[in-house]
């Protein structure tokens, strides 16, 4: 349970389209010794932040009092390979229903896995989730730990977006029957909305919002524009940002920018564009797999207002975006002397960043600019 307080700057320099781009910032170490921690969620009223663990712990780190032991009444996960306990959420009503949301993963007999996501109470004293719900899973099962996306955001309307990957199985993203390579829309108790875009079509799953996702990795509300933007992971490149669109088809396999892993072009694929798809708002040549994003638009670090923030996995980094309207810019990558892989980036209440180094003995860092 240390709590350690080590403050350091760093200089960052990328070099990137040929220009080198230079940003100082301050980085304070809250937390260490977590396992493979992968997101993070703010109590209100100061009271801390909850953690997730792949696998399998959800914790509250406080300033006063550190790491709390492992709170009871979370569901029981599969923890293999990119599977286990994922992302984390507060219902808009929280302060009255107390009701947390949390995606994870479970395998069927075969040892094939898929997302799962539902919601339970968390008491008074924040030790433990109560009466938890099972509300959407992944059917059937295809995942063998690859592929499982499981981001979790609400907009500003009570809408529950959820990401869930194509489970390694590209062909699906585009077939409607399945949750696999999906957004979806639910109502904060859990229904669908009667304006989902395909309530009312024959073998289409009402939940769905968008399609063609390869493996969705960060969800998040633009604050300015009020639309929900996503990132992905393409396949050997094609890292994507995605402004998503009630219906639209994202185009994985048919679309992307990616290579197959062997090097050749991705089965299936037209190309870059296909007919019918939407263009990412921004993708990477050379991915850096990323995670978990914020936009920035607090009052405290001014410097910092109209950013996106992504974590690196691969690239072991924080990329930092600047955003005007629907484009998208690389300004500079943070963090990357410190050499580890960043899974999850929130603001703060406070207007700071707060990033969990995805390692065995995972960080909760604090970052502001210099």
């Amino acid at each position: 349970m240390s709590r350690p307080l080590q403050i350091c700057l760093l200089s960052i320099s990328l070099l990137a389209s040929g220009m080198t781009v230079a940003e100082e910032v301050t980085v304070t170490e809250l937390q260490k010794g977590l396992q493979h921690p992968w997101a993070i969620a703010f109590l209100p009223d100061n009271q801390g932040v909850l953690i997730t663990e792949r696998s399998g712990q959800l914790r509250l780190w406080q300033s006063d009092k550190g790491l709390s032991a492992p709170l009871s009444g979370v569901p029981q996960v599969w923890a293999q390979r990119q599977g286990g306990l994922l992302d984390i959420v507060l219902a808009p009503d929280f302060a009255q229903s107390r009701r947390v949301w949390l995606s994870y993963t479970k395998a069927d007999k075969e040892a094939r896995a898929g997302a799962v996501v539902g919601f339970g109470t968390l008491n008074k004293g924040n030790t433990r989730l109560e009466n938890f719900h099972v509300v959407l899973q992944q059917e059937p099962k295809l995942s063998g730990g690859a592929n499982l996306g499981s981001r979790l955001a609400f907009d500003d309307k009570g809408y529950l977006y959820i990401s869930f990957g194509d489970n390694f199985q590209a062909a699906t993203a585009q077939d409607l029957n399945t949750l696999t390579g999906k957004i979806v829309r639910l109502k904060a108790d859990g229904s669908v909305p009667e304006d989902n875009p395909f309530v009312h079509r024959q073998a289409a799953r009402p939940e769905i919002w968008s399609y063609g996702m390869r493996n969705p990795q960060g969800l998040a509300l633009n604050p300015v524009t009020r639309e929900m933007w996503e990132n992905e992971h393409g396949p050997r490149g094609g890292d994507e940002i995605n402004l998503l669109r009630k219906g639209k088809n994202y185009g994985w396999p048919l679309a992307t920018w990616g290579r197959d892993y062997s090097g050749d072009p991705v089965p299936g694929s037209q190309g870059g564009e296909a007919p019918n798809t939407v263009q990412p708002q921004f993708y990477w040549k050379v991915s850096p797999a990323v995670s978990g994003m914020t936009f920035y638009q607090s009052d405290r670090f001014p410097t910092w207002k109209n950013s996106l923030f992504i974590g690196a996995l691969k690239d072991k980094s924080l990329i930092h975006l600047t955003v005007d309207g629907e484009k998208v810019t690389e300004h500079s990558r943070l963090l990357k002397d410190r050499g580890e892989r960043i899974r999850d980036v929130r603001t703060g209440p406070d207007g700071y960043l707060y990033v969990l180094t995805d390692e065995a003995e995972g960080k909760l860092l604090k970052i502001a600019p210099k």
